[in-house]
């Protein structure tokens, strides 16, 4: 997740150089070959600017007729691949995170409650907040989110059809972002909640009062809603920074839960640490997880994987299967907060 600190710059981002341009014109002329639409890349220097009003939420968290003065489709946004940065239309920027972020079998109002939350994340990102200076997005899922052109997309395997899919969701949701008392909101999502999303505050010590822990049944066919990790016992003492002593049914003490399930602190052999750490330290799928001991060594078993805030993405998926729209989704995973146009001048 991108810090929620900084401010926008305002100023121009320049095309690093003639190599990098080289290089994406040549991905740019084999995807026309394939009939595959890339994002524009600007080479001229592009000014931002927003009108400073909040947008208006809607009364039942019902879409306001359309005010958009200027389409966020013909807002570009920097986007940092690799060692270079460029410059990409929002909504084919979204197309490559939707190819990145979302299985093509989704079904579609999943797909379209994704593109809703990475359009208010990558928003929110660049224009008001972010990891980068200047406030841009990265293609690093573990700090952003994932990106993959269409082009890599078809060489990895993708077709076509499945492209065009994610460009309607993208479509039949244009210009929609979810904001909370008119802002717009810090868009968390992640893959598998194991049964139940994460408190913001459990994980990043920041309150949000529509980043709360949920119920997020129906994940079961997520790859990952259980699995297990094994360990040495000299391995699980190096990567902790302690020793293990005494018999194993006394190295684990007394463990706290959060309200969403997760381990908040775990005493280990006298030393106390927070789910978090033990996540970080051991390399876990997430948080919610149970610790089993024995004389070769420990097992972990771990429900969910991500960071558990905000939207599951495989929750959405089994929302979708059940007969909810992509605006229940979202008012299910982030409580309090409505559906709406993005205005900018």
């Amino acid at each position: 997740m991108p810090s929620l600190d900084g401010i926008f710059t305002r100023k121009a981002i320049e095309y690093p150089g003639v190599i990098q341009m080289m290089q994406w014109k040549k991905e740019w002329i084999q995807a026309i070959a394939m009939g595959i639409g890339l994002p524009a890349l600007l080479v001229t220097a592009v000014i931002w600017k927003g009108n400073g009003e909040k947008p208006q939420q809607p009364e039942n968290n019902a879409l306001p007729t359309q005010t958009t003065t200027v389409s966020t489709q013909t807002i570009t946004v920097p986007v940092i691949t690799g060692d270079q940065t460029v410059q990409m239309e929002l909504e084919e920027y979204l197309l490559g995170v939707l190819l990145a972020e979302v299985p093509a079998d989704f079904a579609t109002e999943a797909i379209k409650a994704q593109a809703v939350a990475a359009r208010t994340f990558t928003l929110r990102s660049c224009l008001q907040t972010g990891n980068h200076t200047p406030n841009a997005v990265c293609t690093d899922s573990s700090c952003c989110q994932g990106y993959l052109s269409p082009l890599r997309y078809i060489q990895q395997g993708g077709t076509s059809a499945q492209i065009d899919k994610f460009r309607s969701a993208l479509s039949e949701t244009a210009d929609q972002v979810v904001c909370y008392e008119g802002e717009l909101i810090v868009a968390a999502y992640f893959s598998c909640s194991g049964g139940s999303t994460e408190d913001a505050l459990a994980v990043w010590g920041q309150d949000y009062p529509y980043l709360q822990s949920v119920e997020s049944p129906g994940e079961e066919h997520a790859a990952y809603y259980t699995d297990q990790k094994e360990f040495t016992v000299q391995a699980f003492e190096e990567a902790l920074g302690i020793t293990l002593s005494g018999v194993p049914g006394s190295w684990f003490g007394v463990i706290t839960y959060t309200q969403g399930g997760g381990v908040k602190t775990a005493d280990i052999c006298g030393v106390t640490f927070t789910g978090t750490d033990l996540r970080k330290k051991l390399s876990l799928r997430s948080t919610a997880f149970t610790l089993a001991a024995s004389e070769t060594g420990i097992t972990v078993y771990t429900r969910g994987q991500g960071h558990r805030v905000g939207m599951s993405q495989y929750g959405a998926d089994a929302m979708a299967r059940s007969g909810s729209d992509y605006r229940q989704i979202l008012l299910h995973y982030y409580p309090g907060t409505g559906v709406q146009s993005y205005r900018m001048k």
